[in-house]
């Protein structure tokens, strides 16, 4: 089977239409409507509380949240700017507001020559969500770091570059297309979608050379036999998305996801293990499609909805339990933002479509009635950072600003 030009083929062709007719409209057009008031009330006052946390928060030395306790270990200054987009978002508050410019400052504190916002490591990551805060600020000397960051971005995507076996990455690489934590890093997609949500913020257009080498490092982490060439994915229709192509710099190709492995069963009967797609990485994977220009009808699109419509929850990060679980539900809300659908169709057991759901309610219901008396957020399933109680509640800011925004 060919894969170079899967949006021209017959194939593609046939499945849009045949995908197309038997899910769309299962969201647009149901019952359900905009957010209701008792949540947006509900909302607000989770928001309004988780803010108030947050300005307590900050580091009155720096400007910038979750500072290094111990001195000359390397700062994150991306926290400091997923609080910073959260606080932003609120129509209330613009980079006038004291918190606000001290933050600002504090990211500007990072440039590098290079072009990137970072300090000592991992460049790609804050470096994007810098980009996705500064690109809120409107000042002529904040703007004037959104191009070098965005080129920085850019460069460190894999594109030419020599893999360690000193193999030029071409499109045919396993790593073309992605990026990981910085310059020469694995990729993965997590470390794209931030790269690719600054983009977006920041206002690329999808046309964007960047976003069209993602397209083909996304493909090959959906597990999807007429999507992907990789042999991991062959006879795979699950549809959603794994965490990379390569487990790590000396096993590329292999394919790698955070949920391990699962059975799917062939047209033959035949059951062959497969890595297992999960929630946090499906909503990224499908939010950089939508990002990087996918219409609402491409086979590549559907297939993804359609997973997270079969998995549709608010009680955990699908395939991964609790780990990660604020970043799911950050990413879910603004996967389900830039969909632009008030509800989402779940898919039962048997396939059908089950009664659909106003998201936004959901998951602002979900969030409230996991906010702590102080208006803080945290996972006691700490992995990825979710012990640190501003990272969390910065995620569930972002979360709740999206779903009513």
């Amino acid at each position: 089977m060919s894969h170079t030009c899967f949006a021209c083929s017959p194939l593609a062709l046939l499945a849009t239409l045949t995908i197309a007719l038997s899910s769309r409209g299962s969201v647009a057009g149901q019952p359900g409507g905009p957010i209701d008031d008792e949540h947006l009330q509900l909302a607000r006052r989770t928001i309004d509380r988780a803010i108030a946390y947050l300005r307590t928060q900050q580091d009155e030395v720096t400007g910038g949240w979750s500072i290094p306790a111990e001195q000359g270990r390397p700062h994150l200054p991306g926290i400091t700017a997923l609080v910073l987009n959260g606080l932003l978002m609120e129509p209330t508050i613009d980079d006038a507001d004291p918190a606000v410019a001290r933050g600002v400052e504090y990211l500007l504190s990072h440039r590098q020559s290079d072009g990137g916002i970072y300090d000592r490591i991992l460049p790609n990551y804050n470096t994007a969500l810098a980009l996705s805060a500064l690109a809120r600020v409107k000042r002529p000397d904040v703007q004037n770091a959104i191009r070098p960051a965005r080129d920085y971005l850019r460069s460190i995507q894999w594109d030419g570059q020599l893999d360690p076996a000193g193999r030029e990455v071409m499109a045919s690489h396993a790593f073309y297309g992605g990026a990981g934590y910085g310059s020469g890093s694995r990729p993965d997609n997590s470390n794209l979608a931030f790269m690719l949500q600054g983009m977006h913020d920041s206002g690329l257009d999808s046309s964007d050379p960047a976003f069209q080498r993602a397209l083909v490092f996304l493909q090959r982490t959906q597990m999807l036999d007429r999507v992907s060439d990789m042999p991991y994915a062959a006879a795979s229709s699950q549809g959603g998305f794994i965490y990379a192509t390569s487990p790590d710099m000396e096993h590329i190709g292999h394919g790698e996801s955070k949920a391990g492995m699962i059975d799917e069963s062939l047209d033959d009967g035949t059951v062959v293990s497969r890595l297992r797609c999960y929630g946090s990485m499906t909503y990224a994977g499908f939010k950089s499609y939508l990002y990087a220009g996918l219409t609402r009808d491409d086979p590549r699109v559907v297939a993804a909805h359609d997973w997270l419509r079969r998995h549709y929850t608010l009680d955990e990060n699908p395939g991964l339990g609790m780990q990660g679980y604020y970043y799911y539900l950050v990413t879910m809300s603004r996967a389900l933002d830039a969909w632009g659908e008030e509800t989402i169709t779940p898919l039962r057991a048997d396939g059908l479509p089950g009664e659909p759901r106003r998201w936004a309610n959901d998951l602002i219901a979900k969030i409230a009635s996991l906010q702590r008396p102080d208006g803080s957020f945290v996972n006691e399933a700490d992995r990825w950072m979710e012990g640190d109680t501003v990272l969390v509640t910065a995620y569930a800011l972002l979360a709740l600003q999206h779903a009513i925004n």
